[in-house]
């Protein structure tokens, strides 16, 4: 399966806060551990409104979260 053209930055900002984890986040995001890691890994694209909220829980805008490459 090729990687997606969308990258993140969502393991450095985890450990930025005070290592929080995959099952951090994904409770306060409403998803699954596994989805959190899948989309670190860029094995999936979160929805729309899955990256606004990982921003929002970083504080962060999206487009320092995530990254498009053609």
């Amino acid at each position: 399966m090729p990687d997606l053209p969308i990258s993140n930055c969502i393991r450095q900002l985890r450990a930025a806060h005070s290592d929080m984890t995959q099952l951090d986040l994904a409770k306060q995001i409403g998803v699954t551990r596994q989805t959190v890691n899948a989309i670190e890994l860029g094995k999936y694209s979160p929805s729309l409104e899955v990256a606004f909220r990982i921003s929002a829980v970083f504080a962060k805008p999206l487009e320092s979260v995530f990254s498009y490459k053609k």
